[in-house]
């Protein structure tokens, strides 16, 4: 294993761990909250993951995707943490981890997929309207915030966000449909 502290010495080193977790971190989360219902406890495991994947970002391999990776650790924190805690126990026992990272490995081509269709459909979006869905999901920006950033109503911005996650959704669609040709 490589020493953290090394790995993570220089600026570029923390720079790429940043960008690449920052990518990820919402996987990462619906990783962990797949398997533990409750959401303060998700944040916490989630918290520690992103503290394991600092300490362990030496050993990673930066020809392979860095999600599947992180995703990889999260969900070891998480069965841990399900191990731990008794009433969680049954689950376990059950096989539900199992299955559920089974159906996960399943879906991930689909949702890669997905993931590159919504990267192409926002580099479409005009810069205003890009800048209004990465404030609230990639900030989490408050609405009012961003309300006063565009200088429109609260009620605007909720519409405007919600006309944009519906047009995102039909792009997605298309592009899917088309095989990721242009749409």
């Amino acid at each position: 294993m490589n020493d953290p502290a090394s790995a993570l010495s220089s600026g570029d080193a923390q720079q790429r761990f940043l960008r690449h977790y920052l990518a990820s971190e919402r996987e990462v989360f619906r990783t962990v909250a797949a398997l533990i219902p409750n959401v303060e406890d998700a944040r916490d495991v989630v918290q520690q993951a992103t503290l394991a994947l600092w300490e362990r970002f030496g050993d990673y391999d930066p020809s392979r995707p860095f999600s599947p990776w992180a995703c990889t650790f999260a969900q070891n924190l998480a069965k841990q943490w399900l191990t731990r805690h008794q009433r969680w126990q049954a689950v376990l026992n059950r096989g539900l981890v199992d299955e559920l990272t089974r159906r996960r490995e399943e879906l991930l081509p689909e949702m890669d997929s997905r993931f590159r269709h919504l990267e192409e459909c926002l580099g479409k979006l005009p810069e205003e309207q890009r800048g209004l869905i990465e404030g609230y999901y990639q900030r989490r920006a408050p609405i009012e915030t961003l309300a006063q950033e565009v200088g429109r109503t609260v009620d605007a911005v909720y519409k405007m966000l919600q006309r944009l996650r519906t047009a995102l959704r039909g792009c997605i669609e298309k592009s899917a449909q088309l095989g990721g040709a242009d749409a």
